[in-house]
């Protein structure tokens, strides 16, 4: 628990990507929020301001290589790292008493030879899988409020689930024959230079890619499947798109005799998200599109049943910098410590 009064120490470990530096941007406005510690081994001893001009004038700090002693006196580490750092420190860091918001996919799984068969290696904390919380919040709030450990969900595993959640709560699908067709903007691939992601190769381009397998499909179906009761089985097709933020996922869900018309799930969807600052179920007929949370920790939805058939199309779109990963690992650490959940997140949608 934090009083009013004081202000959440905070570390940062591996802040020079597009989460990191979207940690710090989200941070700086933060009320109860002070970052004292920010690492990263290739840039020890360069300030933050240096590298990040956007944030002259919001931090006096420099990033150092990772100390567990340094860490050990923050309140909250937030790990923006790729995979397989995280569960490296994590025992340590647990054992100096600190909370962690894990931005990275180390946590997410809870089968630890699953994990290992996507991504290729060994799990080397799998005791720590069954302790730690999936951090979406929408779904987990309570487990989330006194876990040591959150495992911050994915871009589009967020997208996906909110976009499918109040009909798999209530049975009106067919969770055998789900599909997901999402879309994501090129910061998604992270802060470093492949040649895919170079201007000339992705401008004007679109294209799918990972369709025989990407790394959020089993994240994608444990959380279905813990929100349905049951195994879901979801077709899941990532695509490119050439902007830099934004997710857009068109969720395609078959009709059963169980679902009912398309007002009744519109009212649930409503009734469902009424209370959850961060998603907005839109008017019957709309198309949110990315511009609409850019920048923003926002998932906007809209269900349609074209032509009256049978299947229903749902359009789920997020900011995958934000509500996908540092506005949603911010809204984690609000809870864990008992503040306004909304703190530091109040900030609307950049437009143009």
């Amino acid at each position: 628990m934090t009083s009013a009064s004081s202000r959440l120490r905070i570390g940062i470990v591996g802040g020079t990507g597009y989460t990191g530096v979207e940690l710090l941007r989200l941070l700086a406005a933060h009320p109860q929020a002070e970052v004292v510690a920010i690492t990263s081994r290739s840039e020890d001893g360069v300030a933050v301001a240096d590298m990040f001009p956007s944030l002259r004038g919001h931090y006096d700090l420099r990033f150092s290589v990772p100390d567990v002693k340094l860490l050990a006196s923050c309140d909250v580490v937030f790990f923006a790292t790729p995979h397989n750092v995280a569960m490296r420190m994590m025992p340590e860091l647990l054992a100096e008493n600190v909370r962690v918001v894990d931005l990275s996919a180390d946590f997410r799984i809870r089968d630890a030879a699953l994990w290992s068969d996507w991504y290729g290696e060994p799990h080397t904390c799998p005791e720590l899988l069954a302790e730690a919380v999936y951090g979406l919040p929408e779904i987990h709030r309570e487990k989330i409020r006194t876990a040591r450990l959150v495992a911050c969900a994915g871009c589009y595993p967020t997208s996906v689930q909110l976009g499918l959640l109040p009909l798999l709560e209530n049975g009106w699908t067919d969770n055998t024959r789900l599909i997901s067709n999402s879309a994501s903007g090129i910061s998604g691939a992270g802060r470093q230079a492949k040649i895919p992601m170079l201007m000339a190769e992705a401008s004007d381009n679109f294209k799918a890619y990972g369709v025989a397998g990407h790394r959020h499909l089993p994240e994608i179906e444990q959380g279905l499947g813990d929100i349905a009761g049951s195994p879901v089985n979801i077709t899941f097709v990532p695509h490119l798109l050439p902007m830099i933020r934004g997710i857009h996922s068109t969720l395609y869900a078959p009709v059963t005799d169980t679902t009912p018309s398309l007002d009744e799930i519109q009212a649930a969807y409503e009734s469902r998200y009424v209370n959850e600052r961060f998603v907005d179920v839109m008017p019957a007929g709309s198309h949110p599109e990315t511009r609409f949370v850019k920048g923003a920790n926002h998932c906007r939805i809209a269900i349609h049943r074209p032509q009256g058939r049978d299947m229903l199309v749902i359009l789920s779109v997020i900011d995958n910098l934000t509500k996908g990963a540092a506005g949603q690992a911010v809204q984690n650490m609000n809870i864990m410590f008992n503040l306004p959940e909304t703190a530091g997140l109040d900030g609307a949608a950049l437009l143009p």
